[in-house]
């Protein structure tokens, strides 16, 4: 007995209970970006109290290893925290996300050791370890196709589908058979980790393109549901709440950016983004300005909108858009960036390169809030947006976009598009903004093309 009539078991299930509280309340305070860190930070002292009440619980044989994966892991996170660049963050999240995906499926392995097993329990660790193994090899494909060390659009062939109908059913096979004869030395257990391997690669190379950040979501979604099943294959009930929540939450933002390009889950998982559809070629006369022009209209605008994309983060603009966007409020104008849900190349990817900039959080507005004022904006600049500001999603049936929601940059009075060069964005689809009326392109890099805006402000 810990003290007079409570007991150790009655203890431990009172600090899970805090611990869930914590990661509730954590989770909550994510979805707005003035109190994200302190939900981080709630997020992670909850699990921490459920990993030390863990280790307390249990009869752990040694502490010496735990001890030891505990400062390694702690490095690794602090220093790739530090040091990754914004552009590869999309990378090392779904580098994070197989790494939930393999842990889930290690632990799943590891039950599988203990006698005694229901069969309830075996098919926990079945699930465990099949969607663990989709989530990391998926991950892995992810983080080849946005860090481009393969190619990054859909990969499809012929039959692809039945193959991977063939792929489930013999993983359902293969399941059922685990589950009649549970063994960590059987063929159907070494056939579930090969086959739930294979078919993570399999689900995930016919994405590409502009759905990567729905992927990204999708696989975050799964290593959540993963760490459910490892908590109900170990019998862990914090294991259980934190993977449902974190599953739950997933699914949730997968959804919102489904809406958010018009498109079913369905049709993002299984049509192969640009496979089929060829947009129209787009042809016409681009109107260049230099920097020295740009600041005269500038100046002389009310209010100016920014509406940041992936290229921003490859330039490392973020902190000179908020000083130019500071010199601007100064001269009397009023400053909004409009954020595109499915902007750069992971969800929420803008408003992270932002708030790491300082750029105050009410100043930000969201798609729907935006376009429907957009036609007073007098300047919107696009900051190596493509996709979310082309007007073929709204003009061209042709294009593998068409019907996704955009911020309507081009019905603003007029249209400044930083961009290195005329190429196409991730998706590879044409932009016929480019070519309007209204538009400039401010040709170069983007940190440097705003920095010699901001010195002629200054001079």
């Amino acid at each position: 007995m810990i003290a007079e009539g409570i007991s150790l078991q009655q203890l431990i299930s009172g600090t899970y209970i805090l611990s869930a509280l914590l990661f509730v309340y954590g989770l909550k305070m994510l979805g707005k970006p003035d109190t994200a860190r302190r939900g981080n930070m709630l997020s992670s002292v909850g699990m921490l109290i459920a990993i030390v009440v863990t280790l307390l619980a249990e009869e752990i044989l040694s502490f010496q290893w735990i001890v030891i994966a505990a400062i390694a892991g702690g490095v690794v996170g602090a220093f790739a925290a530090r040091m990754i660049a914004m552009t590869s963050m999309p990378e090392m999240v779904a580098l994070f996300n197989g790494s939930g995906g393999l842990a889930s499926l290690m632990v799943g392995w590891a039950a599988l050791y203990t006698t005694g097993n229901t069969t309830f329990t075996v098919f926990t660790i079945f699930l465990a370890i099949l969607i663990g193994g989709v989530t990391f090899s998926g991950s892995l494909v992810a983080w080849g196709k946005l860090s481009e060390v393969m190619p990054s659009g859909a990969i499809v062939f012929k039959a692809q589908r039945l193959v991977n109908g063939v792929l489930l059913l013999a993983l359902i096979f293969a399941g059922v058979m685990l589950c009649l004869n549970p063994s960590t030395t059987s063929n159907e257990f070494y056939a579930v980790i090969a086959l739930s391997l294979i078919f993570g690669v399999m689900v995930v190379i016919p994405i590409g393109g502009a759905d990567m950040p729905v992927v990204i979501s999708l696989l975050n979604s799964y290593s959540g549901l993963a760490a459910c099943a490892a908590g109900f294959a170990i019998n862990n009930v914090i294991l259980i709440v934190a993977g449902s929540l974190v599953g739950a939450a997933g699914l949730i933002l997968t959804n919102i950016m489904c809406k958010a390009m018009n498109r079913s889950l369905a049709n993002v998982l299984f049509s192969g983004f640009g496979a089929v559809k060829t947009a129209t070629k787009v042809e016409g006369e681009v109107k260049p300005i230099v920097a020295e022009d740009a600041f005269l209209v500038l100046e002389a605008a009310s209010n100016v909108t920014f509406v940041p994309g992936y290229g921003m983060a490859v330039a490392q603009a973020q902190h000179v858009v908020r000083e130019l966007g500071e010199l601007l409020e100064a001269n009397g104008c009023e400053v909004t960036y409009a954020i595109h849900p499915v902007a750069g190349r992971m969800p929420g990817h803008m408003n992270v390169l932002l708030a790491e900039a300082n750029v105050p959080y009410d100043q930000l507005i969201e798609m729907d809030e935006i376009n429907p004022r957009i036609e007073n904006v007098d300047v919107a600049v696009v900051i190596g947006a493509n996709d979310v500001v082309n007007p073929a999603a709204r003009e061209d049936e042709n294009s593998p976009i068409y019907g996704m929601p955009i911020i309507n940059v081009d019905k603003a009075r007029t249209v400044f598009v930083l961009k290195r060069s005329m190429a196409s964005g991730f998706s590879g689809v044409d932009n016929p903004l480019f070519f309007g009326d209204n538009t400039r392109m401010l040709f170069g890099d983007a940190k440097e093309s705003l920095s010699r805006v901001i010195a002629e402000f200054k001079s």
